[in-house]
């Protein structure tokens, strides 16, 4: 096999040590594990690809950016500047106004961008969903919010390929589990972290799942959104317990800039209610010795 770099890709060492390797880590145990005392969000950009959201909604606030999906002469796809209201497309049906009405409380001094992938009646097509998924990630946000997945095998190995491409660029991708026991794409992915729902009354309760492919369970049972004509509904679905934690991924990337995603969901994993950490040595799913700290 031929080793060494070619395309930006590293097989290798090859004539390099490793202290040509040396970096600087910012560490994540140093960060607290209390949620409550991570940064409100300042200066990270969470993209929310969905329906759109409603512009000048009293529960979302500013959003810096609003795009969309939409078609060239030829039919081609592409994400255009939806630009400011009443020339914007806001929300197609409240969905995506939903989700970013969470990020918004969850971290407050986000920057907040969406991208329309559905119209009305959630209708929209795989192509968009990855159109729409591609530019957010190329433009390199902090954090993307997908609370949508697909069903159809086709669209696979596109957004394995894209997700991928968001972890290894330093965007955190979140995805919401299906509301149903189906396969579908990509919160089955390894390299996103996946949400579904807990039944507790608690807002601000999220656990960790010692049995994935679901990682995190949070909020989303009977949760208060925001929605469309500037009101809020009472809902339910893993859709709605995504953006928690969008909104927590956020608010340790206003603390710690520099995490990873990888190092992102190790910490959310350490602060998870459920986890607490055990002698050097112990398994997950052991009971732990000692409270997080």
């Amino acid at each position: 096999m031929t080793t060494g770099t070619a395309g930006g890709l590293t097989w290798s060492l090859r004539d390099r040590t490793p202290e040509d390797l040396t970096l600087l880590a910012d560490t994540v145990p140093a960060l607290p594990a209390d949620p409550s005392a991570w940064s409100d969000g300042g200066g990270v950009r969470v993209c929310v690809v969905d329906t759109g959201v409603e512009h000048g909604h009293p529960f979302v606030g500013p959003v810096q950016g609003s795009y969309e999906v939409a078609p060239d002469p030829d039919g081609t796809l592409r994400v255009v500047d939806s630009g400011p209201p009443p020339d914007g497309t806001g929300d197609a049906c409240g969905h995506g106004t939903a989700c970013a009405g969470i990020v918004r409380r969850v971290a407050p001094d986000c920057d907040l961008y969406s991208v329309r992938v559905l119209g009305e009646g959630f209708t929209g097509s795989g192509d968009a969903l990855l159109t729409g998924l591609r530019w957010a990630v190329d433009q390199g946000f902090d954090v993307v919010n997908l609370s949508l997945s697909t069903t159809r095998p086709k669209f696979l190995e596109t957004l394995r390929s894209l997700a991928d491409q968001a972890f290894f660029n330093g965007t955190t991708l979140v995805a919401s589990a299906h509301n149903t026991p189906v396969e579908s794409f990509p919160w089955r992915f390894s390299s996103v972290i996946s949400v579904g729902t807990h039944r507790e009354d608690d807002s601000g309760l999220f656990l960790y799942n010692p049995a994935p492919p679901v990682e995190f369970f949070a909020p989303g049972q009977n949760v208060q959104v925001a929605w469309t004509g500037g009101g809020t509904i009472r809902t339910t679905g893993n859709s709605f317990a995504t953006p928690f934690i969008s909104g927590l991924c956020a608010r340790l990337l206003g603390s710690r800039p520099k995490l990873t995603p990888f190092q992102i969901k190790h910490a959310l994993y350490l602060s998870a209610a459920n986890v607490r950490v055990g002698e050097p040595g112990t398994r997950i799913g052991e009971p732990g010795t000692r409270g997080a700290s």
